[in-house]
């Protein structure tokens, strides 16, 4: 057979040109995850429209993946394997100093920028903070901002410590858990965050005359979407204006809203959690 170097470029770059293709068609994929602070199927319920909407919008797909713990979340983000994250306050924190600064907040629900907390209970002898000495309370996970680092950071400012004033300290890993926890009587307290407890009050799934709020949080910066510093202006630009857009007046832009528990997106920066940092440092739970 005669060989001819021209076939052989020709070959080469039909070859080439299909790498490139099937390059930019991995490239055309928005991989998204989020903080497990909710049952897997939940993630995945809450995130099904809004996932739709930004292929619309984006001109692209949207994959989204969940992730066993809240460490896995930071580590897919900064290691390439996620492109977008729903972080809590904390994990974002710990993912800008894993990653030293290179991740972004790009947007957080108004809601967001006084999120709090709630200490729940069934035991009717404990009112106040103060009443948890010696007594058992879980947190959520270890991780997360709104179950365990600011109630840990509001118990410290009232002067108990959870580790040596309390009788035992658990983490269930997931807001819900705490409540079933505390419902069963696994515990005597818990402490998680107040959208999750509303909503869960709001789809009857917890009865609030016999698990009761007995001391709701200040209110701190809590939970934005985040993305990798690398990541194109455009592209950053593009995700943020489709949050932005999203108009409560319009039916089926509420139903997402509706659905990750905001009134409306609007734009953050990394300087609105110095004060979570500050506080996990302060408890901890992140060295300086």
């Amino acid at each position: 057979m005669k060989f001819s170097p021209l076939k052989l470029v020709k070959s080469l770059m039909a070859a080439g040109l299909v790498f490139a293709a099937v390059q930019a068609s991995a490239q055309q994929v928005l991989r998204v995850s989020a903080i497990p602070d909710e049952a897997p199927t939940e993630l995945q319920r809450k995130f099904k429209p809004l996932g739709e909407y930004l292929e619309k919008k984006l001109n692209m797909k949207v994959e989204f993946t969940p992730v066993t713990d809240y460490a896995a979340s930071v580590e897919g983000l900064i290691n390439h394997k996620l492109d977008m994250v729903w972080f809590g306050g904390f994990t974002f924190v710990q993912a800008k100093d894993r990653s030293k600064g290179q991740v972004v907040p790009l947007v957080q629900r108004a809601e967001d920028e006084k999120f709090r907390s709630v200490f729940v209970t069934t035991n009717k002898a404990i009112t106040k903070l103060d009443d948890l000495k010696g007594k058992t309370l879980s947190f959520g996970s270890e991780s997360s901002t709104s179950g365990h680092l600011m109630p840990r950071s509001f118990l410290l400012a009232a002067k108990i410590n959870p580790d040596t004033d309390m009788k035992r300290i658990a983490f269930s890993g997931a807001h819900d858990a705490t409540v079933a926890a505390v419902a069963g009587g696994k515990v005597d307290a818990g402490a998680l965050n107040i959208s999750v407890w509303e909503k869960l009050v709001a789809e009857k799934k917890v009865d609030p005359s016999a698990v009761r709020v007995f001391y709701t949080t200040p209110g701190y910066y809590d939970y934005n979407w985040t993305v990798r510093a690398d990541m194109p202006a455009e592209m950053k630009k593009k995700i943020t204006e489709a949050f932005l857009a999203l108009d409560p007046s319009k039916p089926e832009d509420k139903a997402i809203l509706d659905l990750q528990r905001a009134s409306r997106f609007i734009p953050t920066k990394a300087e609105n959690y110095t004060a979570i940092e500050a506080a996990a440092v302060n408890a901890g739970l992140l060295k300086k």
